[in-house]
């Protein structure tokens, strides 16, 4: 798995662009932490906002990788494993956190290359959420931390043998918990009582702000993301 070509190449105006949509996504999943208080309405804005948003960014990043240069059979083998992982994600998803597309898009981006993960980790949630009913403003946000799943793969050093089955199970046991700590951001600041010691609210420096989310992602996740 050390040797590969990349089967979406990636230039650097597209670099360009996927690297613009990683730091809009990493302010549409933090930014409990960066918007001033009463920038707007509500706290039920903000997500929204921001998975509009992603939603356009994932279409114009996918449709730059797609005009930067994917043949046929890459083609073909995003259709077929973005089905494979649309059919075996509801066999996983509500079981002790277990979520069964990590294992393809972890070895996809690893093999293919970082285009083809982001791009796989896109289509892959899209098409499941569209067979299991699942589309709503979470779906941007999964889509976008799956795609970060299948790239940050392609990125990863080389390595042979008993090294590399190694250090893909670190990573996918780290991207396990990460994708868990960014899923749970786009719904924590609305979804418990302001009264709770690990409740968002609005005003807090950054480092008590944190120490909040910290602990109300350990209490009410680790157990889940370890099954992931």
């Amino acid at each position: 798995m050390s040797t590969y070509a990349a089967a979406v190449r990636i230039r650097a105006r597209s670099g360009v662009v996927i690297a613009m949509a990683a730091f809009l996504g990493v302010v549409a999943f933090f930014w409990p932490f960066l918007v001033a208080p009463g920038k707007f309405g509500s706290n039920y804005a903000p997500p929204l906002i921001f998975g509009v948003l992603l939603v356009i960014v994932l279409a114009v990043v996918i449709s730059e990788i797609a005009e930067g240069g994917i043949n046929s059979k890459a083609l073909a083998m995003l259709g077929v494993l973005s089905a494979v992982n649309a059919a075996i994600r509801p066999l996983g998803a509500g079981t002790a956190g277990i979520e069964t597309v990590f294992f393809i898009l972890v070895l996809a981006g690893r093999v293919y290359g970082p285009g083809f993960g982001f791009t796989l980790g896109c289509t892959s949630l899209f098409a499941s959420a569209l067979i299991t009913g699942g589309v709503g403003p979470w779906m941007p946000y999964q889509m976008f931390g799956c795609a970060f799943v299948g790239m940050l793969a392609g990125f990863l050093p080389k390595a042979t043998g008993r090294r590399e089955i190694a250090l893909l199970a670190v990573y996918g046991s780290v991207s396990g918990y990460l994708f868990g700590f960014l899923l749970n951001l786009s719904f924590w600041p609305f979804s418990l009582d302001p009264n709770s010691s690990i409740a968002y609210l609005p005003g807090l420096p950054f480092t008590e702000q944190f120490q909040r989310y910290l602990a109300f992602d350990l209490a009410t996740s680790l157990g889940w993301d370890t099954g992931r």
